[in-house]
């Protein structure tokens, strides 16, 4: 570079360098001799300047921007220039986007561009040290620019109070080898990758541990397809117990319980945190081999039922969409919900529609729930009313789902359940006044994305219990979105803490009405399309 630069620049400024040479110090210097050579320094020093600044010889100082390849002019095969291991973004290794398995250096790295997650990754030497507080990780023959780093793995980075209670991770990393410190020796070798992640913070709360917890360690674990270890930081033996069946169905191995674990467990590679799409979402376009939320929902039918692939597969065959024509469709467009057409025939069995009502025994209560129910049976459906509490089974939820066609819930956690419904059945959602965006947001758009019809019912003033503590005109009541742009922990304190509802059965009568409906329209066009089939 350096001696094609100075090439250039000797071609820029030929008569400066012949004059130069020739320029007799003997001879007088005139005036005009010197004024010219003036001029000519000048005109070589500003193109220099212009030469250097050039995108030509411009080189980029970021590290994630790849080399460029480079075609021969005599026609070779291109030859695409491999980034050494060090030279990678962090994100390529932490999706496993190389192929480099040189062992002989340690790797650290840490990605922390994201909003709600900060994600390490390690490779060489890696040791626990046993029932460490706070968690301590080291990586032995780490590299010389390798530095200590401090980790939540935790992914609600963005919420600091919620922050503060989670354990940190430290991982150390050690320039030299093992052999040549006094490390502690390995009582189990893992063959297998681990990652380390926490069930602390939200963990309790049904919505926060899907969306915080099992859907981001699916994204994180699934490229392993199972041959990974998780190792977990403030373990609670219940969620173990809980998710058992379905944390089974993401790795080969038994959890390592970080803080009691009284062994060092060795590892050639590490991921400490988890990766995190959005509330409740998996995009396809992030994942490697283009995985989504219905593949999540797949292997929670696995997980809790045992069925094989091809059982799961007769489950999630899509319905066909309404609007589209099947013979006879007249038929099943003109069904309307009333006793001579509440009963669906399958496999030459009768059974009415099923419902499923979660109900709620402290906030958002949904008050009149038995007329609620009166009206369901007036419509047709049997119903089965559900509270699920921290210890309720999955599999039990899940056998109560599997055999609805609609599910009802007032906005909270219980909604996450959408995720153990029938692809092709019906979510109903209450909202209650001053959620209209949480709702859409963390079940709504979810919802459809898993291929669920929904439908939602919103809670008037009237019906909100809110109406008894403010007066009419009250921003409260008439500009919910004003009190949430106010303060996020007062809307939750007025509106998810402190309000009930209570529906008006004619109007909301009306909902189960389509609902109850719909649903029959879809079977019967389901059930054509599968006669059609055979």
């Amino acid at each position: 570079m350096f001696h094609r630069q100075k090439g250039k620049i000797k071609s820029l400024c030929p008569s400066f360098f012949r004059k130069s040479r020739s320029f007799p110090e003997k001879e007088g210097k005139s005036i005009h001799k010197a004024v010219l050579l003036l001029l000519l320094t000048f005109y070589c020093a500003a193109s220099v300047f212009r030469l250097v600044n050039s995108p030509v010889i411009r080189t980029s100082d970021s590290d994630s921007e790849p080399f460029k390849t480079h075609v021969l002019d005599h026609g070779n095969l291109a030859r695409k220039e491999k980034l050494s291991l060090p030279l990678l973004p962090c994100s390529a290794l932490i999706n496993g986007e190389t192929d480099e398995t040189r062992e002989e250096e340690g790797t650290l790295c840490c990605d922390r561009s994201h909003y709600r997650t900060d994600i390490c990754y390690l490779r060489g030497d890696i040791r626990t040290e046993p029932a460490s507080n706070p968690a301590n990780i080291f990586l032995y023959g780490a590299p010389q620019e390798a530095t200590i780093e401090k980790i939540k793995p935790y992914t609600r980075k963005f919420e600091v109070g919620i922050m503060n209670s989670i354990e940190e991770a430290t991982i150390n990393p050690i320039r030299i080898s093992a052999n040549q410190s006094d490390a502690d020796q390995c009582d189990v070798v893992h063959r297998a990758p681990a990652i380390v992640f926490s069930t602390g913070g939200y963990t309790g709360n049904l919505y926060h541990e899907f969306s915080d917890g099992l859907i981001p360690l699916y994204i994180t674990s699934k490229r392993f397809q199972g041959e990974v270890v998780f190792v977990v930081l403030e373990y609670h033996k219940w969620w173990g117990i809980k998710y058992r069946s379905v944390i089974e169905q993401m790795t080969n191995y038994p959890i390592v319980d970080f803080r009691e674990d009284r062994r060092v467990h060795c590892f050639k590679e590490m991921i400490v945190g988890l990766k995190i799409h959005g509330e409740l979402i998996i995009d396809p376009k992030l994942m490697p081999g283009g995985y989504g939320i219905k593949d999540f929902h797949a292997l929670l039918h696995r997980g809790l039922t045992n069925e094989d692939d091809l059982e799961l597969d007769d489950l999630e065959q899509k319905p066909k969409r309404i609007s589209e024509p099947l013979s006879p469709s007249s038929h099943c467009l003109n069904i309307t919900s009333n006793s001579n057409t509440s009963i669906i025939s399958t496999n030459n069995s009768t059974q009415p529609l099923k419902i499923v009502i979660f109900i709620r025994k402290k906030t958002r209560v949904l008050q009149n729930v038995k007329e609620i129910v009166k009206t369901c049976h007036r419509l047709g459906f049997s119903v089965q009313i559900l509270n699920a509490k921290l210890g309720t089974p999955l599999e039990m939820i899940h056998h109560a789902l599997a055999s609805a066609d609609v599910m009802l819930a007032v906005h909270g956690a219980a909604m996450t359940h959408f995720l153990l419904m029938r692809p092709g059945s019906l979510l109903i959602q209450i909202v209650p006044l001053g959620l209209d965006w949480a709702a859409e947001n963390f079940y709504g758009e979810p919802a459809r994305r898993l291929g669920l019809e929904y439908m939602e019912y919103k809670v008037s003033t009237e019906e909100s219990s809110l109406s008894k503590d403010y007066e009419p005109d009250d921003p409260v009541l008439v500009d919910p979105s004003y009190v949430a742009r106010l303060d996020w922990w007062e809307m939750k304190k007025v509106y998810m803490d402190n309000q009930n509802v209570k529906v008006d059965v004619r109007r909301f009568g009306k909902l189960l009405q389509e609902a109850h409906g719909h649903v029959l329209r879809s079977k019967c066009i389901r059930q054509m399309q599968a006669r059609t089939e055979i």
